[in-house]
């Protein structure tokens, strides 16, 4: 069974940092793309940073302009998991974050298949 599953989120002080987990189960993270979205109340989900696959893709990485110089994201193949590092975080980063992956073998620029549970971050003094 597919399973993506999220993990670190928190509260926060402005201008702290928090690391998010994405685990994989079901299937192996490196031949697909995987995105990091957020939404916050009353605002539209949004994807703050994407990494291509390694297997089959230039694992190249993008990110929202929001976030650029902030965050980071990468992947860890022999733990089948990706990461979100959230560096000078700020209140309006708060929202729920989801980790998404694409169709096998396909790009960032694609649809989301599979969908996380998940995790609230919360910058709040």
């Amino acid at each position: 069974q597919v399973q993506l599953v999220e993990s670190g989120g928190g509260l926060v002080q402005p201008g702290g940092s928090l690391r998010l987990s994405c685990a994989a189960s079901g299937f192996t993270l490196d031949y697909y793309a995987i995105g990091w979205f957020r939404q916050a109340p009353v605002k539209e989900r949004e994807e703050v940073s994407c990494i291509d696959s390694s297997g089959v893709g230039s694992g190249s990485t993008d990110y929202a302009n929001s976030v650029k110089g902030r965050f980071t994201i990468s992947r860890d193949n022999a733990k089948n998991t990706v990461y979100l590092q959230m560096n000078f975080l700020k209140p309006e980063d708060t929202a729920v974050y989801y980790c998404a992956s694409r169709r096998r073998g396909t790009s960032c620029l694609t649809s989301v298949q599979y969908w996380g549970q998940g995790t609230q971050v919360t910058v709040s003094s």
